[in-house]
């Protein structure tokens, strides 16, 4: 069903009815009939000395029914919001209420303001107001306008958030006064829209304001707007045309007479920063470029305290931590560089650098000696938290390029993490956990396809901290007897009989023994060092919007820091102040550690750690307790007030623009 159509002679009627201008206080009646009477009574009353004359009981004076229009707390006040115009018609239903007819209506105003209310047709009733110069229909419904409608006399016509799809409407019969046409916040599209904006339909136009809307061809438009002599003021934001590099000093240098673009004054030292430019057309390309950049990653929990000890036979975990965000998918150009890049997020490291070193070396001396006395059966797996993966996996694809690979590899994504339709998933590289987790993150996107990047814009982003739990085993040997390892079984056996016989024999003849082989010769087996590991584990520790519309506005780049809150735990952070101490193996170091981990006053030389607060002025150590032991440390952190650091990530996503016509030269090159 088509909403009903609302003509603008129909709004503004109801408008004057909401006014009240014949009611009290305003118009006639007992409040003011004497000043009213018929002539009759006049000339009658002219017989009564001036000095006798009074108000009749109930009259009020034309002072006090002004003081109830123009009091903020007068119930007859005006609501908040209302023109100049609706004051003065009230003021003057007061003073001169005989003066409103609909003559005076169409003879006195010269500015009308018809906002937000449904308008939808401009009506041929808009003539009759014969000397109207300025037209506001903002917020309104309006597609089309039929200029023959409109009073020739008008000099500004505003027509800000309505439903204009395109100009030529306009330009059929368009008003020769018109100085000012504000046409930002609708939806005019296509590249056809520059045949609109010459000097054969708006010969006298001073200021055009087109922001907002959905132009894309920068070079036509601005070969259109060439031609307008009388252009001083012009606004272009927010179109996906002033998303490119070079939009600004294209403009600038393009249209001389400009006095001020984008509600920014055009100075004569940038005239002279972007001269020549224009002659570089055909070198400019209608592509836009941002700059992703991530920092800084702080307040991270780490979840490796949590876990227990892996065994002979595994699990041996690792945890790393990175950063996602979508953007915008180019069809004509980045999509289909960056299609894979939610395959390689999920895909799991291909080394095993995540291991410490000490770890990695526990672990071979434990599956060495569980190979060498028979492999145990791998004991189930509990359920694990946060995934809906339990028990042990099989080995993840190396290769994720082809769709079935990828289809297996998504249900262990977080919903979160699937980007929305028509953008791609972007990620840092994943780190292992530390307190502050340096991402150091840039990424450039150069797009073609401007209007959907503008959408994505007024849409924002979404970035998130994600962290990725991978669980590795050790690659099971073939249990046969014909295996290697059983052939060097069965011959390390027969070689130590032997020994121990030729020992015997030495013994007896009182020769003495050799000496003893290193300690360290156990080592230096061929040990197992392959593991195989089971697809990640992924977990959304934090997620959060970013608002881009700025970049649309004119700023030149969005710059915020990402709080997600507090996830770490008093007894994780327990756990990881205890394991930190345990790797120190001198005492004071482990001191100086500890003290590192808590923003206390510090002694010359030692730096805070994040995540710890403890109130100024109290003690570590507690009482007569020493504050170099690092056990009165840990204990000092509980029996203060816990404050750890919130989970926060640094981004800035930067549009480039170029700032000099060097600058575009050297661009181009690059």
């Amino acid at each position: 069903m088509e909403p009903e159509t609302r003509t603008l002679s129909a709004a503004v009627r109801e408008h004057l009815r909401q006014l009240c201008l014949h009611e009290f206080p305003c118009g006639t009646g007992s409040w003011n009939k004497s000043r009213f009477l018929p002539q009759t009574s006049r000339v009658w009353r002219e017989l009564i000395p001036r000095e006798e004359k009074s108000l009749s009981p109930g009259e009020e004076t034309v002072e006090d029914l002004l003081g109830l229009v123009r009091s903020a707390h007068s119930p007859w006040a005006l609501v908040e919001g209302s023109s100049a115009e609706d004051l003065f018609l009230k003021e003057l239903a007061i003073q001169n209420p005989l003066m409103l007819k609909d003559s005076f209506f169409y003879t006195y105003f010269r500015s009308l303001r018809v906002v937000d209310k449904d308008v939808s047709l401009v009506d041929k009733e808009l003539l009759k107001f014969v000397k109207l110069e300025e037209l506001v229909l903002s917020a309104n419904q309006i597609k089309e306008i039929d200029t023959t409608n409109l009073p020739p006399t008008l000099k500004v016509l505003e027509l800000y958030g309505n439903k204009i799809a395109s100009m030529e409407c306009l330009c059929r019969h368009p008003p020769p006064r018109l100085q000012h046409l504000g046409l930002g916040h609708n939806k005019l599209l296509g590249p056809l829209e520059s045949l609109h904006v010459t000097s054969d339909h708006w010969p006298n136009l001073v200021s055009l304001d087109l922001s907002f809307n959905n132009l894309t061809d920068l070079q036509n438009m601005v070969a259109g707007l060439q031609t307008l002599k009388h252009l001083r003021l012009l606004l272009l934001q927010g179109n996906p045309l002033a998303l490119v590099p070079h939009y600004r000093g294209f403009t600038i240098d393009s249209l001389a007479r400009l006095c001020v673009l984008d509600d920014i004054t055009v100075a004569s030292s940038e005239k002279h920063l972007f001269r020549g430019l224009s002659r570089s057309e055909d070198l400019l390309a209608p592509e836009a470029q941002l700059l992703v950049t991530v920092g800084n990653l702080r307040g991270v929990l780490d979840s490796s305290v949590l876990d227990s000890e892996p065994g002979p036979q595994g699990p041996f975990i690792t945890y790393n931590y990175y950063v996602t965000y979508d953007f915008v998918e180019d069809e004509e150009g980045e999509g289909s560089q960056y299609g894979g890049v939610l395959a390689e997020i999920i895909k799991p490291p291909s080394s095993l650098e995540q291991l410490g070193e000490d770890i990695l070396e526990e672990i071979i001396e434990d599956v060495e000696e569980s190979l060498e006395s028979g492999l145990a059966s791998l004991s189930e797996l509990g359920e694990m938290e946060e995934s809906i993966v339990s028990g042990a996996s099989e080995p993840l694809p190396r290769s994720t390029d082809s769709a079935e690979e990828l289809a297996k590899l998504r249900p262990l994504l977080d919903p979160r993490l699937c980007p929305s339709p028509g953008t791609v998933l972007f990620s840092t590289v994943p780190k292992p956990w530390s307190d502050v987790i340096p991402c150091n993150y840039e990424m450039q996107h150069t797009l073609k396809d401007l209007v959907p990047l503008k959408a994505f814009l007024l849409s924002g982003t979404v970035v998130t901290v994600v962290e990725e739990k991978i669980l590795s085993w050790p690659v099971e040997q073939p249990s046969s007897s014909d295996s290697p390892l059983a052939a060097k079984k069965g011959k390390g056996e027969k070689d130590k009989k032997e020994k121990e016989k030729d020992k015997k024999d030495k013994a007896g003849k009182g020769e003495k023994e050799p000496p003893k082989a290193q300690k360290g010769s156990k080592k230096q087996k061929e040990l197992p060092k392959e593991l195989r590991q089971d697809p990640p584990i992924l977990r959304v520790l934090g997620s959060s919007p970013v608002v881009l519309e700025p970049l649309l506005a004119g700023e030149p780049f969005v710059s915020t820091v990402c709080n997600f809150g507090v996830i770490r735990t008093l007894e994780a952070d327990r756990l990881t102040l205890n394991r930190d101490a345990k790797k120190n193996k001198k005492g004071k170091k482990a001191a100086l550690e500890v003290k590192s981990k808590t923003k206390m006053p510090a002694a010359p030389g030692d730096g805070p750690r994040p995540g710890w607060h403890l109130p100024p002025g109290s003690s570590p150590g507690g009482r007569g307790a020493s504050t170099n032991h690092p056990l009165n440390l840990l204990v000092s952190v509980y029996e203060n007030d816990y404050q750890p650091e919130p989970l926060t990530v640094e981004i800035q996503i930067q549009l480039i623009q170029w700032r000099s016509t060097e600058e575009a030269l050297r661009g181009l090159v690059m």
